[in-house]
Parts: C-alpha cells; structure tokens; sequence
C-alpha cells in the first residue's frame, strides 16, 4: 500500500490546542463495524457501548517532563534537550537542537547549575547519549526544570502538566502521552467498574516515534520504533480468562493495542512479559486480542491511522475521518475521541 492513500485534508483550526476542562466533555464518534452505522454521543456516555463483563485495558505510562532548555557551559549559547531513554549510571539518549554543534565533550547547564549534562557519544541517528550531574533526587529536579514534550502541532505550553497524563498514569517513562486515555476521569471509570466493566492495566512507553512520519512511499517498508512494555502476570490471567469466555477486550489507545498484540502468542494467548516491540500494524493484520478499539483522530499518513485502518478497513475510516471534518469534531492529542467495535 502506498502512504498516500492514508491522506485526509484536515482543516488547522480543528487541530486542538488545549485540553477540555472537564476530559469526560469531548466527544465521541461510534463505528459499528458490522452495519458502518455512525453515532455522535459525549465520551461521558460511552457506557452506552460497553457492556458487563468487558475488559477494558488501559496503558498506565506515566509521561515525564522530557524536554529541558539550557545554555552551554562554553558559549552560554541556548539550547534545548529533549529526554528519550535512561540508561543506567544517569546517561540518556536525547535529542539536542541545535544539534550541530554539539560534538562529543559539549557540557551543559540547566536551572543555573541544579542539573549539568555532558555529551560522552554522538549516535550515528544523531542523538546524543548524555550524562547528568546534579545533587538530590533526579526526578525532583526534572519535575521542577522540565517540560511536558507536547507534540510539534501543539503551539504553546500547557498551564497545568497533570492535563497531559490519564488520571490513571503511574509509571514514568514516556515521551508521549496515550492521548485516547485523557477522556476518563476518575469518576467515570469507577462507574464502569460498578456496572461490571473489568479495568486492566498494562505499560508501554511512548516514543517520540509516534510523530515521526512515514517517509517511504510503501508502507511495507516503513520500519518502526522500539517501545518497552510490561504485561503483568494479573493482567494476562484478566485477558486471557476473558478469551476463553467469549468476552470483549477493548483496548483504550493504540499503545494498549500494540502492546497486547505483541504480548500474544500464534494461538492468542497473552504471555506475562516484559519487552521491546517494534509491532507495525496496518490493513492485512490479523488482530489476536482486541475486540475494540477507543482512540483519538490521527494525523494523516500516520502508523496510527494505518492501524486503525487495519482493525475497521481503510475506506470507511477515511469517510468517518470525513465526517468527523464536516462535523466540526476536534483532533489529535487533545482532541475528541472515536471508539470502534
């Protein structure tokens, strides 16, 4: 398939530039997929298309505040630094801009010497792998100094941090958030629970390669970016047990989608694991586990949408894509929400 037939015109002021102040007010687009039947509710009623005994599986990821901005310790000269991936004894993987003339040795100064940072390696993608030097505890440091890493389509900083993690994030390590996880909050989730939907929690971190485009005119031969996820032994037995039963899983986000459909194995059963998965789906998968699907409106020619496509059918999304223009719906990361079954 080509990356162009993933194309939609999307008008820029429907691109959402700030989160609702009440998450549960957006709205939501519902696909049957066996009638193509479109319904426009409030996220607030998606009760209405959930069922008891559904396992509704959610990515507890935690987004940290990844992206720093200093001056180097040489020129004073500014920079920006954008946190991907810790490895151990304080060195990251990050994105340095400019990024040019940061060479092996460049040190750097954030929040008037609270945290320094030297580059030890140039990677040959061309991030850099940096060690931190500070005193005190790092993610105290990070939590006063740092920046939500918000997508390049959002154009401001956002007020309040907490509005670019789910009410249920615990674990940090993400560059993103799963953004079709901000609809919930706490209050709704406790009513689902009441009336019998099961909630199933998994990880996966959230890498700036959720962003990045599709530059090769096939699909096929896009190569996708490693994430770590976890599966925990509590949730494979919830999801597991539902498959045996006949039960729905539904997956909140394509994060929680990829992760389950990397964690099954050839016959449909969840392993409890711990891994990094490099999972590209698009139309042709055949999908293991999820039975459903809630997630937000995607950028065009992303592997996000190429997933979507690939659990409904290319065609009728782009027409519920369609639709969701004419409708005056909101996009992307703070944007409405859509849930196929």
């Amino acid at each position: 398939m080509q990356v162009s037939d993933f194309l939609y015109e999307l008008p820029k002021e429907l691109i959402a530039q700030d989160p609702l102040e009440d998450r549960s007010a957006s709205r939501l687009m519902h696909i049957d997929r066996a009638t193509g039947e479109i319904t426009h509710e409030v996220f607030r009623n998606i009760d209405k298309y959930l069922h008891p005994g559904d396992v509704l599986v959610m990515n507890n990821t935690r987004v940290i505040p990844a992206r720093l901005y200093g001056v180097r310790e040489d020129t004073g000269s500014a920079m920006e630094l954008l946190l991907l991936k810790r490895e151990e004894n304080d060195v990251w993987q990050t994105l340095v801009k400019p990024g040019k003339k940061c060479r092996l040795g460049a040190r750097f100064v954030f929040g008037d010497g609270a945290l320094r940072g030297e580059i030890i390696e140039v990677c040959p993608d061309g991030n850099r792998r940096i060690r931190f030097e500070y005193e005190g505890i790092f993610e105290e440091i990070l939590d006063a100094l740092g920046q939500m890493p918000l997508p390049p389509y959002i154009t401001h900083a956002l007020k309040d941090k907490n509005r670019y993690q789910t009410v249920y994030a615990k674990y940090e390590g993400s560059a993103a958030a799963p953004t079709a996880g901000l609809h919930f909050t706490k209050e709704l989730l406790s009513h689902l629970r009441e009336m019998g939907v099961e909630l199933c929690e998994v990880t996966l971190h959230v890498g700036l390669g959720t962003f990045r485009p599709v530059k090769e005119e096939r699909i096929e031969d896009h190569a996708m970016h490693e994430e770590y996820y976890t599966v925990s032994e509590e949730a494979a037995g919830i999801i597991n047990k539902a498959k045996e039963e006949g039960r729905r899983v539904i997956c909140v986000g394509t994060t929680s989608c990829r992760t389950l459909e990397s964690a099954a194995d050839r016959k449909g059963h969840i392993c409890a694991k711990s891994d990094v998965t490099d999972i590209f789906i698009y139309p042709g998968y055949a999908f293991k586990i999820m039975d459903g699907l809630i997630t937000n409106f995607h950028l065009p020619q992303s592997t996000l949408l190429m997933l979507v496509s690939a659990f409904y059918d290319r065609i009728p999304v782009l027409a519920a894509y369609e639709e969701a223009v004419k409708e005056q719906y909101r996009f992307f990361s703070f944007g409405d929400a859509m849930m196929i079954e």
